[in-house]
């Protein structure tokens, strides 16, 4: 068994980035400039919003944090995200997911300009990526297919089960997969919560991606020995032995599954940092084909 660490890969792709913004300083020219909406004080949100900020002071990026009240109405954060579309200083920004409960979602994401749109989630930048066209890739499934490609595994003819459907990791690491790319050309099920045996669709996986949200769902006796693992998988549980009152857990269970693997995922320290690291990139993209 390998671990996949993504940790220590993302740090490799932030060095990378910082290089490219020093030679664009050296050049005159202006860093890239991420912005983060948080609407709102939901601790886990905080932590991932401040982790970004200090990624940008990192690599050398302009950042801002725009913090709004947990009461801010729809019609004022929609006036926000026109105002960051307006903005010609700021190359990309998101708004940190969850939102409050009285807030449409779909409807704010939908009013992000899709060349500032860095987290992926624009319709347009998904048609585009499933057309393989330039798109920004959502940052989760970009990290996966990073991780695959800088450890060389091999993926093409594959048989890739991808357990979750969302519109963020799920759907589209499974189209990402399937296209003709170094980490691609695999053969993919996608499944879900409703897929009918599961474990049976599981353990003929060549690479299997967890992105369930079910704390230690994947047992030993649904993987195949020799199977890639990667777990999407983030869940805060509750435990009263532990200094922050919680522990951090991935969709498998990690230390009975890692024996059987070739390779693996750990959570924390895997697809996590890699989504912040890819964050970045699609920042810096932003920069170079929005320059003005």
């Amino acid at each position: 068994m390998k671990l996949l660490d993504g940790k220590a890969t993302a740090q490799h792709l932030k060095e990378e980035v910082k290089a490219h913004v020093s030679e664009m300083k050296q050049r005159g020219e202006r860093v890239p400039h991420l912005a983060a909406v948080l609407v709102g004080n939901d601790g886990a949100s905080l932590t991932y919003v401040g982790s970004k900020v200090r990624s940008c002071e990192y690599v050398g990026f302009e950042s801002t944090l725009i913090q709004l009240p947990e009461d801010t109405t729809e019609a004022a954060l929609l006036e926000q995200v026109d105002a960051l579309n307006a903005d010609p200083a700021i190359d990309g920004y998101i708004v940190q997911l969850p939102l409050p409960k009285h807030i449409d979602a779909e409807k704010v994401l939908l009013a992000v300009a899709p060349h500032k749109d860095v987290d992926g989630f624009h319709p347009t930048n998904f048609g585009r990526m499933a057309l393989e066209l330039e798109a920004f890739i959502p940052a989760t499934p970009y990290g996966i297919i990073e991780l695959l490609e800088r450890y060389e595994i091999p993926t093409s003819g594959k048989h890739c089960v991808v357990v979750g459907r969302s519109a963020i990791v799920g759907r589209p690491i499974s189209i990402l997969m399937s296209q003709k790319r170094t980490a691609g050309n695999a053969t993919v099920t996608v499944a879900h919560s409703r897929t009918e045996n599961l474990e049976a669709l599981t353990r003929q996986a060549d690479i299997l991606i967890m992105a369930l949200g079910i704390p230690d769902y994947l047992k030993s006796d649904m993987v195949k020995p020799g199977a890639v693992v990667i777990d999407v998988g983030i869940t805060r549980v509750p435990d009263a032995n532990h200094p922050k009152g919680y522990v951090i857990k991935g969709d498998v269970d990690f230390d009975a599954v890692a024996p059987k693997a070739s390779y693996i995922t750990p959570v924390p320290g895997g697809v996590g940092p890699m989504t912040i690291a890819m964050l970045l990139k699609n920042t810096l993209l932003a920069r170079m084909w929005n320059a003005n």
